[in-house]
């Protein structure tokens, strides 16, 4: 137990020592931490209880380690977001029909936040994805959707939002394989999903919420139904 409670302070004053070099101005994104040997000097502590520091801080996307160049300091949570969502996933805590909802709500803020603080660039580059989503192949199709929803978060300025929307994205691509596929690839939700498409863009050039809400609600009725049939084959698999 006395061992434990060792570890666990060595733990917390690696985090404690980068926290005090953030608030300091001394550490920044993509600034690097002194070496293992410096930092078991500074702190006072064993290279192991470094190490097993290190090892935490890059699984929970604080830092990044790379090989024979050190660790330094990205802040890229994401990965920890999909990690956690997945084994929540896994542990049947959460559903697909939670996600989907969580992310109709990001995917209706962000939106809302974009017609507010949206470039004339951003516009552009939405003007372009949207138009080679209606002429693409099924495969291209599926890389450009998931670029335009990434280009409207980004216009909505709120990293919260990019993130978790991100790693939502990745956990619905991860436990519904092919999901965005299936969708593109029948004619009759295809249209739906285009016209929610050119309505998110066309609310962002005129600055119109209300298309925006149901632009929005369009796009996700044909996702939530993709989820319905997804659990009933789920329900039919377990009960055979």
């Amino acid at each position: 137990m006395e061992e434990d409670r060792t570890e666990n302070k060595s733990y917390m004053k690696v985090i404690d020592y980068i926290k005090k070099q953030i608030r300091n101005g001394e550490l920044s994104i993509g600034g690097k931490l002194p070496a293992e040997r410096e930092l078991s000097e500074i702190l006072g502590i064993s290279r192991n209880s470094v190490r097993e520091a290190i090892r935490t801080l890059d699984i929970m996307g604080v830092i990044s380690s790379q090989q024979g160049a050190g660790n330094f300091l990205t802040g890229n949570f994401e990965n920890n977001l999909v990690e956690s969502l997945s084994m929540l996933f896994l542990l049947n805590q959460i559903d697909y029909r939670q996600v989907s909802e969580l992310r109709r709500a990001l995917e209706m803020e962000a939106l809302m936040l974009a017609i507010d603080h949206i470039t004339d660039e951003e516009i552009q580059t939405l003007v372009k994805i949207v138009s080679q989503l209606e002429r693409e192949t099924e495969a291209n199709n599926v890389v450009l959707d998931k670029k335009m929803h990434y280009n409207i978060a980004l216009a909505s300025k709120n990293t919260l939002i990019i993130n978790i929307l991100q790693a939502l994205s990745e956990i619905l691509d991860k436990f519904i394989v092919d999901l965005r596929r299936e969708i593109l690839s029948q004619e009759d939700s295809r249209k739906i999903l285009i016209q929610a498409h050119n309505g998110m863009l066309e609310s962002l050039i005129n600055r119109d919420k209300n298309l925006a809400y149901e632009s929005i609600n369009k796009h996700f009725s044909i996702i939530d139904q993709k989820i319905k049939e997804k659990d009933l084959t789920m329900i039919k698999k377990h009960e055979n």
